[in-house]
């Protein structure tokens, strides 16, 4: 019934358009379904599904994913069961269980407390839990924002600070830390606050865009349709205009909010996913999602409108053959399996920022990009290229992809200009990697991340300087910050990225960030050269996490995702997985390759990157195979190929053919003070004599003297073997004690016996 976008073998097919979908959800999923549920709420702060029932709520950690990890559960009173959430710490639970009241409960001593709205003509909207050093927990209501901080003696909560204003709804993201307050008669006026540990900012007020309908009508901003979305570590938010039929897109700066251009939308109902920093834009509807990759800003999206994928589920054939035996899971799959397959069915609540809940069957999804069938469907290599190496959850597929791409781009002898710009995009990935430090970071995916705001000049694309970790988690929540889900509209889409630790999302200062690239830009070269023997290690470990043949299926890749944290690619995998690999099939066009190892290691150059000396040495090969000397010699004299023990003997090898390559790999070896392989090399070309100033003049000791004595003897004259003796016992001593001098003392006597007869 349901299809693969892709197979599990790396194949890469360029320019195909025939994938099936770039994004899927894999079953099975979590399921959250307990008797006597009140529904299922989302607790983005500590990445939890809720399930309340009459007296326990039932909790589902959603970060790392798991399809059957169990749940814990915690008492709780007979009551509604409005929104419902931990707080950070996990101490206390609170509950709101009217729009005046939220009640609280200490789960180590079980205590609980109530908070109420002073005022009987303001309601509550909803709240949430806060990092903020200024207070722990922000009630929205009608009337504007109570901010609270918990007093953990007298076991109750103390008003800190109320901001006032008339708030008709509310939407906030924890990874972002950041609530747009919607006011006015058409609910698009907003203002905006971030609360994070840095402290508290206030944006600016703004109003968003709204088209006005043929009637003349005033259309009403909903909460469904603002999405607050963290892409790159940049905040955004995202507007439905469902009269104009566009998505429109806002930056936050510390002292502006800047409408950054719209993107069209072909569905009534519109839900918002990001997966990887790629915004997914569900059109409902139409049943299609849209991939847009904004980190250059750009409106064109990643490919066509495709569906959305369900992989994993058993076929209807396999489920009717089981028999009702001891097989629960079999009958399990079968009580659900017509309702699984219903793709954006009308109880889909999508959830930040990678997470669909089924509120009618209680399960929860995991949406997934596909890389392979993503790199696919389009012919523009480079753009593929740079498009997988922002990718970090799947850093080794992406990694093994690009090098498959580069293989397969070499091998079809595609125009030098465009495996020259594909090349570029590696290697300039590469550096960046290494200069920011990122290809030497673990992966941890286990905890949510923090956000804060600092101070950012609107006149630059600086943004709030957000995650400096990309992997992190954050949601978008309205009518309340745990609001419980069936309430929530099926286009409401927050976003947010899984991580280990969370970190300040912030709006920095223009001025500062400049200078910052500055010192960064002057401390480049330096960062690069001190790296290069982690990232020679690190290059090793990935080749043998990801050979470049080896099958990208889901036990390997999950394991290897564990591990490989970057999809850069160093030059070590580029001779061992590309150069080296694609060498044989390019014996038939040897001077297309060489142009290409040649255009690599300008880039290199242009970047500053040390190059692995086999790559060095494949050059030499590929030049002396072709009998190029000229050329080599130009490389070599320009140092285009850097000196190295490697390149020298390689040299000397190729040089058997010509006199001047082999004179290059000697001055090479001399150059580089490898004192000890050139007297060795001296001696067997039978410049024994030459060898031995050499060896005296640099204090070469380490040359065994019977390779001086033998070349003297093979040359038959008495006056070179009596030179090369007499050498030996002037400066080594005790060498007239050892069974060489007699030897050879002997020799020189029937020589010089035999001349004189």
């Amino acid at each position: 019934m349901f299809g693969k976008a892709s197979s599990s073998q790396l194949s890469v097919t360029l320019g195909g358009s025939g994938a099936l979908s770039h994004v899927y959800i894999q079953h099975p999923p979590l399921r959250c379904s307990i008797p006597g549920s009140k529904g299922l709420f989302y607790d983005d702060g500590n990445k939890l599904i809720l399930s309340p029932t009459s007296d326990q709520v039932f909790s589902w950690k959603t970060v790392p994913f798991a399809s059957h990890v169990a749940p814990t559960s915690d008492s709780i009173s007979e009551g509604p069961v409005l929104s419902i959430r931990y707080s950070l710490d996990s101490k206390l639970l609170a509950i709101q269980r009217s729009n005046h009241e939220i009640q609280f409960w200490n789960r180590e001593t079980g205590e609980t407390f109530s908070q109420r709205c002073r005022s009987e003509t303001e309601s509550i909207l909803g709240f949430f839990w806060t990092d903020c050093p200024k207070c722990d927990i922000v009630f929205v209501k009608t009337s504007g924002m109570d901010l609270f901080s918990y007093d953990s003696e007298t076991k109750s909560l103390h008003l800190v600070e109320t901001k006032k204003m008339n708030v008709s709804w509310y939407v906030y993201t924890h990874e972002s830390r950041l609530i747009l307050l919607a006011s006015g008669m058409q609910c698009k006026s907003f203002t905006g606050f971030q609360l994070s540990s840095a402290g508290i900012i206030r944006l600016p007020k703004f109003e968003m865009a709204m088209a006005k309908s043929e009637a003349n009508n005033k259309p009403v901003l909903a909460a469904e349709d603002v999405h607050i979305i963290t892409v790159y570590g940049r905040i955004y938010c995202l507007q439905v205009d469902r009269v104009a039929m566009l998505l429109h897109s806002y930056r936050f700066y510390r002292d502006a909010v800047v409408q950054q251009g719209s993107l069209p939308i072909y569905s009534n109902k519109i839900a918002i996913s990001v997966v990887d920093n790629v915004l997914l834009v569900h059109q409902v509807d139409a049943k299609v999602v849209i991939l847009y990759d904004i980190f250059a800003d750009s409106r064109a999206p990643i490919s066509a409108p495709l569906p959305l994928l369900l992989r994993g589920f058993p076929r209807a054939s396999s489920s009717s053959s089981r028999t009702g035996n001891k097989d629960t899971d079999g009958s399990e799959a079968n009580d659900i399996s017509d309702h699984e397959t219903i793709i954006y069915g009308d109880n889909w609540i999508f959830l930040v920022p990678d997470l669909i809940c089924d509120v009618a069957k209680r399960l929860l999804w995991k949406i997934h990009l596909d890389l392979e069938a993503i790199s696919a469907s389009s012919s523009e290599v480079p753009s593929v290229l740079e498009f997988l190496q922002r990718r970090k959850l799947e850093a080794n597929k992406a990694k093994q992809l690009c090098l498959a791409i580069v293989r397969t781009v070499i091998l079809e002898r595609r125009p030098v200009s465009m495996v020259t710009r594909a090349i570029d995009v590696l290697v300039t990935s590469y550096s960046n990697s290494i200069k920011t430090g990122s290809y030497f970071k673990g992966i941890k995916a286990e905890k949510p991340p923090t956000s804060d705001v600092s101070n950012v000049n609107p006149s630059t694309s600086v943004v709030d300087e957000s995650i400096r970790r990309e992997d992190a988690l954050g949601k978008s929540i309205k009518h309340g910050s745990a609001s419980r889900v069936e309430n929530e509209s099926i286009n409401r889409s927050p976003a947010f990225s899984v991580s280990d630790s969370e970190e300040n999302v912030s709006f920095e200062n223009s001025n500062h960030l400049r200078s910052l690239g500055a010192k960064a830009d002057r401390e480049n070269f330096k960062v690069a050269e001190s790296s290069q023997s982690e990232v020679q290690k690190l290059s090793l470990q990935s080749q043998l996490l990801g050979p470049s043949n080896s099958p990208l299926n889901a036990n390997n890749s999950e394991n290897l995702e564990s591990q490989v944290t970057s999809a850069a690619i160093s030059p070590d995998e580029m001779y061992s997985c590309v150069f080296a690999s694609v060498e044989e099939e390019m014996a038939g066009d040897p001077a297309y390759f060489v142009t290409i190892v040649i255009e690599f290691l300008r880039s290199a150059n242009v970047e500053r990157i040390k190059v692995h000396p086999n790559i060095y040495v494949l050059t030499v090969q590929l030049l002396a195979r072709h009998e190029r000397y000229a050329e080599l010699g130009l490389f070599i004299i320009n140092k285009i190929l850097e000196p190295s023990k490697e390149v020298a003997l390689q040299l000397l090898e190729s040089g058997r053919q010509n006199i001047q390559t082999r004179k290059l790999g000697l001055d090479m070896l001399r150059q580089l003070s490898l004192h000890h392989d050139y007297v060795l090399l001296l001696v067997q070309d039978g410049y024994y004599l030459e060898a031995l100033r050499y060896a005296r003049k640099n204090k070469v000791t380490t040359v065994r003297p019977s390779l001086f004595l033998e070349a003297a003897f093979a040359s038959t004259d008495p006056q070179h073997l009596a030179a090369v003796l007499r050498f030996f016992s002037d400066f080594i001593p005790g060498f007239k004690n050892t069974a060489d001098h007699n030897a050879y003392c002997r020799i020189l006597s029937e020589m010089n016996s035999s001349i004189t007869a």
